[in-house]
């Protein structure tokens, strides 16, 4: 109950925080001002994953005061603080690519190795065990996880309402504890974001979040409490399209740092669909996807089986948006 008061104290810091940075940016002339990119008509504040930031490390450091969090795991978040001035930086004045990649791979290394690397991977029917290589492909998976929730975050909502199924989902499967610090944190902000948006994340929200999410993932598949391949599903809306669509990209020989409007989210909304129909659509997708999540937990053996039907039912639907909006 007490950590329950606490999870709501935390929302209402969010909500509140949203709205004083909001105000300050608007202020400070921090505005994201609409291009033939931009998926909004009107200048809009920014920087509001600041607060989404500042409530989450706030709440980290009640759990870890209260002895309410392992200490390794609360380590291993600490080194996304980095991310957040990398990406308040970002936001306000441009870093190049190569060096943020510099930065983002610092940040994924130093919260791998307090987390002893990746170990093991858990496919249901079997364990593959080799640190090694694991934890070279955690480390590139957590530079990736940084990026694509930086490249998803393109519509109004879109990125809050991932982050909230996606904790809403390990609170639900597994009891988690840490998971409500990050819901409260991101849901606050998420009211001021939802269509028509009052403030943008910005980098310094979204960049935290792709990495705070793989830091989950990591530390259930060490400590043996839910496969990695669990987290790849409820996360799967967002990874399967940044990298279908990147490989796509990749294809048509485009120069794959330059920003666009192609990813699945992208086109729902050019094909007609509002930011907030989008978002909802997609999180109806994610309740079919925690289905599948639930089952391969009930029926172990059929976690790689139903993995790989999620990866078939989100190639399914993007190929139904590719009839409503062509990929070109």
């Amino acid at each position: 109950m007490k950590l329950f008061i606490v999870y709501i104290i935390l929302f209402l810091l969010s909500l509140l925080l949203t709205l004083f940075i909001r105000s300050l940016a608007i202020r400070k002339s921090i505005l994201d001002f609409p291009n033939e990119r931009s998926s909004h008509k009107n200048p809009t504040p920014k920087v509001g994953g600041l607060a989404v930031a500042i409530v989450w490390f706030l709440g980290l450091s009640y759990l870890y005061i209260t002895n309410n969090i392992d200490h390794k795991l609360f380590f291993s978040f600490i080194p996304g603080a980095l991310l957040v001035v990398i990406g308040i930086i970002d936001d306000i004045i441009a870093i190049k690519p190569l060096y943020r990649l510099i930065f983002q791979l610092i940040v994924s290394g130093i919260a791998l190795f307090i987390l002893g690397g990746l170990g093991k991977l858990n496919l249901g029917f079997f364990t593959i065990e080799n640190r090694l290589i694991l934890s070279i492909l955690a480390l590139l998976g957590t530079m990736w996880f940084i990026n694509l929730f930086n490249f998803l975050d393109g519509i109004d909502g879109y990125i809050g309402m991932e982050v909230v199924f996606i904790t809403s989902s390990a609170i639900l499967l597994f009891n988690d504890s840490i998971a409500p610090v990050l819901l409260a944190s991101t849901l606050g902000f998420l009211i001021w974001n939802w269509q028509p948006a009052k403030i943008f994340m910005g980098d310094v929200g979204s960049t935290l979040l792709g990495f705070n999410i793989a830091v989950f993932s990591i530390y259930y598949q060490n400590t043996s409490k839910s496969s990695l391949l669990i987290w790849l599903m409820l996360s799967s809306v967002f990874w399967f399209d940044a990298t279908l669509t990147l490989f796509r990209r990749y294809k048509n020989k485009e120069p794959l740092i330059v920003p666009h409007k192609k990813h699945a989210f992208h086109r729902i909304v050019q094909s007609g669909f509002s930011h907030q129909k989008t978002v909802i659509y997609a999180f109806s997708l994610n309740l079919i996807i925690l289905g599948l999540a639930y089952s391969s937990i009930k029926i172990y053996n059929l976690l790689l089986p139903l993995f790989v039907l999620n990866i078939l039912l989100l190639y399914f639907v993007i190929k139904q948006i590719d009839k409503r909006k062509t990929f070109v």
